[in-house]
């Protein structure tokens, strides 16, 4: 009797696992659609900037950050304002223009798998179009334990848009809590 209450519920299981999706109403499909077409990496971190051009133009003022800590949005949205990028002009020209914008939309965290930029969307609302990481709730959070001392006031920081200040593997995309310096301070301890 146990073996087959077993049988039963296995078979009951994978009946709901395979049936279920098809139930699920439209907005569950637009989150298949964003998985399906989403990047196959599922770093632990996100995927880092693999474009050249983008690397070398962005870099040259500042931390060149990854295309998955912005929704598509947000990227088009700084894309086209280049003109008065915080306080800069930061024009390109419309070849390059072009190219980092498709770069950056292609690789942009609603169309990743990374896990940074899962956590970063799950808690944006669709009616938010994020200009600064440092606007996403997720990010938020994630440092709401620094201190002014740490950061602000820390002339080796000054800001939280300064990732590679303190996580010291930014560049590469990880930005785990084990590999966070602050400098000035000892070791990080959350």
């Amino acid at each position: 009797m146990k073996l087959k209450f077993a049988m039963i519920s296995v078979i009951i299981v994978a009946f709901l696992a395979t049936t279920l999706p098809l139930l699920a109403d439209d907005d569950d499909d637009d989150d298949h659609e964003r998985r399906e077409h989403a990047t196959a990496s599922k770093t632990p971190g996100v995927t880092p900037v693999i474009h050249e051009a983008y690397a070398k133009e962005c870099s040259s003022c500042h931390f060149a950050y990854q295309a998955g800590l912005l929704p598509k949005r947000s990227w088009e949205k700084l894309m086209t304002g280049l003109e008065e990028h915080f306080g800069e002009n930061a024009e390109l020209s419309t070849e390059v223009q072009t190219e980092l914008t498709k770069y950056l939309v292609e690789n942009a965290a609603d169309n990743s798998l990374d896990k940074i930029s899962m956590k970063f969307m799950r808690n944006l609302s669709v009616a938010e179009t994020p200009l600064r990481i440092t606007e996403i709730p997720y990010m938020k959070r994630e440092h709401r334990k620094m201190s002014k001392q740490m950061v602000a006031e820390n002339p080796d920081v000054k800001s939280l848009s300064y990732c590679d200040k303190c996580h010291t593997r930014a560049d590469v995309g990880s930005y785990s809590e084990r590999e966070i310096k602050i400098p000035g301070f000892k070791n990080w301890d959350d």
